[in-house]
């Protein structure tokens, strides 16, 4: 099976600005943010992404009062992506069936708020939830989606960081051309703005994003960018083996073209260029194209003064010798950083463009920084290509960890 062509079936989301992969795609291209302010804890007001989903519509209301955030946030998403696919798990093999969801981080939220609650009370501990064990363990996220589903193969987390999302969708098909399941449901998810720590960490590290309208705070590549949105999210995609897609005449997005991790090993934050360039290369060789078959590539860029440079600059050396440059977006301009979401969900708001030869701007570039200044970048306003056959899709966390996932059009 390690030879194996896998597609993907059904796509479920929840974004700041979209609650399904239509919606998501229409504010896109019609170039709605979905930033807002928040209150953070011992913060003030922040510029922040909220999902805006229904929790309601997959739980029960004690499900939700005992789960956690990024739990709902992935059952709303494979719920979805599920209905979305046409796939009923009856009559399914369900130890078959796997889950592999990315995460930055997990637990944050659910300790800052036990920790708060506790001073109300002079810090006793049997004020102390007993939930608090289930809600922290790395694996609660996939493993809420388990007990919603009932399904009981392989269901874990994979901790990449900000690389995270890409990570789901790539351990999902590695998984299927193994033959460890026969069917997977891969992504990645965030909670992230429930936690004041992240805030502050970003905060003290001056990069922060700050802006009078949250709706121009997450600005990639614009000379007067200055840090980070932080936001929530989900997206979750079905994945299967070709000839068992096509045996049910499911509908497919795209085809798992091939990908590459890679770390840097040089900077705890600061990314290195040179390995983010060979962590490209490495996926478009791993896919069996050339730098020529790439149309469109989706930048991790977040808004970072250092960060986005940086990744122009791996992205202008691995393209510099192409006649013409694919085209070269961002999604975190409308959404902001969506952190362990991040990847899978700025991959789903590119794949429509496979049939409708649109590719979404990056908006809010007011000055386009001169040492981002590449070939093929989309500001402002969508841009009608006549090719899109495949994806490249960049995101890259912290520790330096890289990953790039390409997708091509389905052609059977």
């Amino acid at each position: 099976m390690k030879h194996s062509r896998i597609v993907i079936t059904g796509v479920g989301l929840t974004a700041p600005n979209g609650n399904s992969l239509a919606e998501f795609r229409r504010n896109l291209l019609g170039g709605v943010s979905g930033i807002s302010e928040i209150d953070v804890r011992y913060m003030g007001r922040w510029p922040a992404g909220v999902c805006k989903f229904d929790p309601l519509k997959h739980q029960k209301k004690k499900d939700v009062r005992i789960g956690t955030r990024a739990g709902s946030i992935s059952i709303y998403c494979a719920r979805e992506a599920l209905a979305d696919a046409g796939v009923s798990l009856d009559g399914r093999d369900k130890n078959r069936a796997g889950i592999y969801l990315g995460i930055t981080e997990h637990g944050n939220v659910e300790t800052e708020n036990e920790i708060y609650n506790i001073s109300l009370f002079k810090y006793d501990t049997k004020f102390w939830t007993h939930h608090h064990n289930p809600r922290t363990v790395a694996n609660n996220p996939a493993g809420e989606v388990s007990l919603n589903l009932g399904i009981t193969g392989p269901a874990y987390t994979i901790g990449a960081a900000c690389a995270a999302g890409n990570m789901g969708l790539i351990h999902a098909a590695q998984m299927l051309r193994l033959g460890e399941v026969d069917f997977a449901l891969g992504g990645g998810v965030s909670e992230s703005i429930h936690t004041f720590g992240i805030f502050a960490g970003f905060k003290s590290q001056n990069a922060l994003a700050a802006h009078a309208d949250p709706t121009k705070a997450s600005r990639p590549f614009d000379k007067a960018r200055n840090g980070i949105v932080i936001s929530e999210g989900g997206c979750i995609y079905t994945l299967e083996r070709l000839e068992e897609a096509q045996a049910r005449g499911a509908r497919i997005y795209g085809e798992i073209a091939g990908y590459c991790v890679n770390s840097d090993a040089t900077d705890y934050v600061l990314p290195n260029p040179e390995r983010q360039a060979e962590c490209v290369r490495r996926a478009i060789a791993h896919a069996g194209m050339t730098v020529d078959d790439i149309d469109l590539v989706n930048t991790h860029a977040t808004s970072t003064p250092q960060g986005d440079i940086q990744e122009c600059q791996a992205i202008a050396a691995v393209f510099r010798d192409r006649k013409e440059p694919p085209a070269i977006n961002n999604t975190k301009s409308f959404i902001g950083h969506a952190m362990g979401a991040a990847g899978a969900l700025e991959l789903a708001g590119n794949l429509p463009s496979f049939d409708d030869l649109t590719v979404h701007p990056t908006i809010n570039v007011d000055e386009l920084d001169p040492q981002c200044d590449i070939p093929g970048l989309v500001i402002n306003q969508p841009r009608n290509v006549k090719r899109v056959d495949a994806i490249l899709n960049n995101s890259f966390g912290m520790l330096g960890i890289n990953s790039t996932l390409i997708i091509k059009r389905y052609v059977a």
